[in-house]
C-alpha cells in the first residue's frame, strides 16, 4: 500500500513538472539573443515543450533541471533538432530532427531556454 501512494505522489510531482502553466516560472527579462531566441521557439519548439519551454501532453519542459548544461550542454539542443533524439528522461516517444532550422536558429533558442533557466534557479 505504501509503494501505491509513494508511486501516485512521484507521478503527480512529475506530472506538475511536466504541465507547470507558463505563470509558474519566473520569465526574465531576456536580452536581444534571448527574444530572437523566444520568438524562433515559438514557431518550431513550442508547439510540444510549451509557450516558455514548460512542457506540453506532446513534449517534457526545458524548464527543467534535466536540461540544465551540466547535464545537457548546447550541443545536445543542436543534436536535438538536426538529429532527433530517442526518449530516455521522458515517455513522449522519440523526438524528430526539425528541418529547416538553421544553426545561428538554433544558437538563439539555446539562448532563451538558458535565460529562462537561469532565471528559474537551473544553472
Amino acid at each position: 500500500m505504501r509503494f501505491g501512494v509513494l508511486a501516485a505522489v512521484l507521478l503527480a510531482a512529475g506530472a506538475w513538472w511536466v504541465y507547470r502553466s507558463d505563470d509558474a516560472i519566473a520569465i526574465p527579462e531576456l536580452t536581444e539573443n534571448g527574444q530572437a531566441g523566444a520568438r524562433l521557439f515559438a514557431s518550431n519548439c513550442a508547439l510540444c515543450h510549451g509557450t516558455h519551454a514548460t512542457g506540453t501532453d506532446r513534449g517534457p519542459p526545458l524548464v527543467h533541471e534535466i536540461y540544465e548544461p551540466d547535464h545537457h550542454p548546447d550541443a545536445a539542443f543542436y543534436r536535438a533538432v538536426n538529429q532527433g533524439v530517442a526518449s530516455h528522461h521522458w515517455s513522449f516517444g522519440n523526438m524528430p530532427p526539425v528541418p529547416g532550422v538553421s544553426h545561428r536558429s538554433v544558437t538563439k533558442i539555446v539562448a532563451y531556454v538558458r535565460e529562462l533557466q537561469r532565471a528559474n534557479g537551473i544553472r
